[in-house]
Parts: C-alpha cells; sequence; structure tokens
C-alpha cells in the first residue's frame, strides 16, 4: 500500500498534480525525478486563452484540385473538377468544396506556399523547420512544444499540447518536443475506437515493434486513489514495489514519461471530459456528423471516414478545457493512384467538418482566439499520371488554408503560373506561417528565445515573418 507521509495541497478532485506528475516517470525510469521538477519549474510561465488548431492534409494535398484549379490548361493538369464560385469576388475553388465557397469570407487562401523541403511526413508542418535542422542537439520543437513551455504551467488543468494527428500514440510521432526535451511532448491518446483510420503497413510495424498492451487511461489506475499519492520522500520509499505491482498488471508497462505526467492532469477530470464526446450536446454532436456518409465515393486504403469532422469537435472541448494546441490529420491525400477517387472521399469530409468547425467556433465566441491552419507536406504534380491517375509529390508550390484568430480573412493570397507548377506572385514560406500563428498567439518573436541543449538561444522562426495582410502589427 502506498502510503500518504503528509497532507498535501490539493486540487481538482483532491489530487497534488505535482505529486501524481511524479508517479509515472519514477515508475518507468524514463527520467529522474529531480529533472522533472526542474523541467516543470521552467514551465511556469504563465497562461493564455488563444490557442493553434494545426490541421495536417497528410500527404501532400493537390493545390490543383481543391484551391487553385486552372480550367483553361490542357485536360492533363486541369483535371476532372470544375471550379465553382465563392464569396470572394471572381475567386473559385473545386465544385466539392460548397460549403467553404460559402464561407469564403471567413477563410485566407494561400495559393503559393513555398519552401517545402519535399519530406514525405508532418514535421514541416509542426515545426516550420526541415526535420535534420539542430538534430545533434535534438532537434527543433514543433510549435506545440513550444506553446507548451512558452504558455503552459504546471497547474494548468490540461497538457498545452494535444496531437489527435494518427489517432494512435505509438505511430508516426511528427510533433516532436526537440530540443526542449521530454516535458514538453504532446499528449497523443489513443482515439482509434472512436474514429476509423486504416493503418499504413509500416504503422502497422511500429505498432507491432512496440508489443501489446500500449494504452493510456484517463483516471487513475484501479487500486491508486488520491489518498493514497504522498510527498515525493513517500513516493521515493515505495517505489520498488509500487513499480513491480504496476509492471505485473500491464497498466503502466508502456506508457512514455509525458503520457504517465498527463494522468496527473487527466484526474481533474475537466480533460479527460473534453474526450468524451458523449457529453456533447447531441444537438451539436449532429451538425459535426456527415448524413449517409457525406462522400460520393468509397474510401481507398488509408483514408480517414466519414467520422472525421467529429475530430474537430474534440478540438473545440480540448480548447475549451485548456489546451493551446491541438494538431490533427485528415489522410490519404498522397494521391499517387486515384487522385480524382480520392478527392470525391476526401474533400466533402473536409468541406463538412471546416463549415461546421469554424460555424461553432464563431457562435460561441471562440473564432477570434483560435487560429486554424490546413496545409499538407507539398503539393501535387501539374500534370496527372496518365497510368495511375495520380499526381505525384511537387514540393515547389502548395497550398494552405488559415481561419479564425482575429486575422483579415476573406483574401486569396499569392498566384501561380498557367500550370500551378511555381508561385508567380506573393510567394509565402512555412516559416511565414508560423510566425503569423506565433504572433496570433501573442507570442513576440523579436523577443521570445528557447534555450537548447548546449545553453544556446534558439529564435523561434529564423527567417519567417508574419503575413502582412492578414494581421496588424
Amino acid at each position: 500500500m502506498l502510503t500518504t507521509c503528509k497532507q498535501s495541497r490539493l486540487v481538482a478532485n483532491g489530487l497534488t498534480r505535482r505529486n501524481f506528475l511524479a508517479v509515472g516517470p519514477l515508475l518507468a525510469g524514463s527520467y529522474a525525478l529531480a529533472g522533472l521538477l526542474r523541467a516543470e519549474a521552467k514551465a511556469q510561465v504563465g497562461s493564455s486563452t488563444k490557442a493553434v488548431v494545426n490541421i495536417h492534409l497528410d500527404g501532400g494535398p493537390p493545390h490543383l484540385d481543391m484551391i487553385d484549379l486552372k480550367p483553361e490548361a490542357p485536360v492533363e493538369i486541369r483535371g476532372e473538377f470544375a471550379p465553382i464560385a465563392t464569396r470572394i469576388p471572381g475567386y473559385g475553388i473545386c465544385e466539392l468544396l460548397p460549403k467553404m465557397a460559402g464561407m469564403a469570407d471567413r477563410l485566407v487562401f494561400i495559393r503559393s506556399l513555398v519552401g517545402s523541403v519535399g519530406a514525405h511526413d508532418a514535421f514541416q508542418c509542426q515545426a516550420g523547420y526541415p526535420e535534420p535542422d539542430l538534430k545533434s542537439i535534438g532537434g527543433r520543437p514543433a510549435m506545440g512544444s513550444v506553446v507548451a513551455r512558452l504558455r503552459g504551467a504546471a497547474g494548468d488543468a490540461a497538457p498545452a499540447f494535444v496531437d489527435l494527428m494518427q489517432g494512435r500514440p505509438l505511430v508516426r510521432n511528427s510533433a516532436r518536443p526537440g530540443f526542449l526535451g521530454p516535458a514538453y511532448q504532446p499528449f497523443r491518446p489513443d482515439i482509434s475506437a472512436m474514429f476509423s483510420r486504416p493503418l499504413e503497413e509500416g504503422m502497422k510495424r511500429e505498432l507491432a515493434d512496440k508489443g501489446s498492451g500500449h494504452t493510456t487511461s484517463l483516471g487513475l489506475i484501479d487500486g491508486l486513489s488520491v489518498d493514497r499519492l504522498g510527498d515525493r520522500t513517500c513516493l521515493l520509499r515505495e517505489l520498488d514495489r509500487l513499480s513491480r505491482t504496476m509492471d505485473g498488471d500491464g497498466t503502466m508497462g508502456a506508457m512514455d514519461a509525458f503520457t504517465q505526467q498527463a494522468v496527473g492532469i487527466l484526474t481533474s477530470g475537466r480533460f479527460a471530459a473534453s474526450m468524451d464526446l458523449d457529453q456533447e450536446s447531441p444537438r451539436v454532436v449532429a451538425r459535426y456528423a456527415m448524413r449517409g456518409g457525406g462522400q460520393t465515393e468509397s474510401p481507398i486504403e488509408t483514408s480517414d471516414g466519414a467520422s472525421w469532422p467529429k475530430k474537430l469537435l474534440m478540438a473545440r472541448r480540448l480548447i475549451e478545457a485548456g489546451v493551446r494546441c491541438v494538431s490533427l490529420s485528415l489522410s490519404d491525400f498522397d494521391t499517387h493512384t486515384a487522385n480524382f477517387q480520392r478527392m470525391r472521399h476526401l474533400l466533402p469530409i473536409l468541406d463538412h467538418g471546416l463549415h461546421a468547425f469554424i460555424s461553432d467556433l464563431s457562435e460561441r465566441g471562440m473564432l477570434d482566439d483560435v487560429s486554424i491552419v490546413a496545409w499538407g507536406e507539398f503539393g501535387r504534380t501539374p500534370k496527372v499520371d496518365v497510368k495511375t491517375i495520380g499526381r505525384h509529390h511537387w514540393p515547389n508550390v502548395g497550398m494552405a488554408l488559415l481561419a479564425g484568430g482575429g486575422m483579415q480573412t476573406g483574401q486569396v493570397i499569392g498566384s501561380t503560373d498557367r500550370t500551378a507548377s511555381i508561385a508567380a506572385s506573393r510567394p509565402v514560406h512555412y516559416q511565414d506561417v508560423f510566425a503569423t500563428l506565433y504572433h496570433n498567439l501573442g507570442i513576440d518573436l523579436a523577443d521570445a528565445r528557447l534555450i537548447d541543449t548546449s545553453g544556446r538561444p534558439q529564435m523561434l522562426i529564423d527567417a519567417g515573418q508574419s503575413i502582412k495582410e492578414l494581421v496588424s502589427l
């Protein structure tokens, strides 16, 4: 039995967050208790109500088939879709995006996204940097980890950064904390039972290599009550016996350092409740649901399904619970084959989800505080491959969608040449988008610095600037 050494200051359900945060890392031996406490102390720099939702269009969205259609181009370039008018005069987007067309005044369409390093993962969309940058000292941190460092606090009722991208905590970790270290990892819950998303073969191998029994509890472990949590001296004294007990039933064996810290946060109940959509109004849930499945084509291979828009509902609930950055993905934009069939499946899902999400945030008075970005790691080739009816990787130029955050929306930024091969005007770099998001969060890029593992200060963004058309400086 874990005995209480002395009465501690209690929060929420009676649990002292710091005491419980100490349990998991001690049990798994991920890093020393002293190191954890130092990391927590550094995080106590205040909080904010501003937030970011980062949507990765996983695989690289085909810009020509979404927001940069070229109806006058040859058929092998323009593809199968026609443009429809939007609320922005003279501008048309794909016919599969009618709801976005009807709310274009609340969106920003960037047609000239440049700076892709051509890497087939989400890291650049999470950090703004190539994955190898500063790798010798741990690499660059994802934006959410930076926000956790600068805007999180040890007493927060929810983790500052939640990663829902693949919906499983042990595959494709693109949102890494880099040189900030494990204290600033995102919380990565397993939501696979809630949202269908067939795994790619590589992901299946990743999970198989991890073994079985990998779960994250959203509450206290059976037999470990709040009353039994004592001070750190008591925890240290009881460590060996308690560790053996936990390992014996497999409850804690697979939880990484941050997940164990997150258990302490979850015991407040507020964060766990935010992930339970059964606690949301049925009317609101129905608003995010797609009637009749919503798509005109069956999903192919590893596509997200029609339940995907509810991830955005979960993002809204997480933000209301205190999360400052939520990353999620919509998968199967890697359209080497069947590009147009895949778009007939995916674009109605994206269209419905963004419309429901933006409308919901607006009605709740949250839209000006929540910045939304949807983008991918690169664009797709202007010319359709006649053998596969697909578009391949095209890092020369891509696209991004922005909304909320107090930005000046209803704009189309940048243009491409007649085949959408290169940016013809107003190129926007990935770092420019991140600079804009940091600005929306109230983080001053001129002053903010992160100390890397060698003790050197690092700027959050070293080349980008806020997109002047969108923000008031």
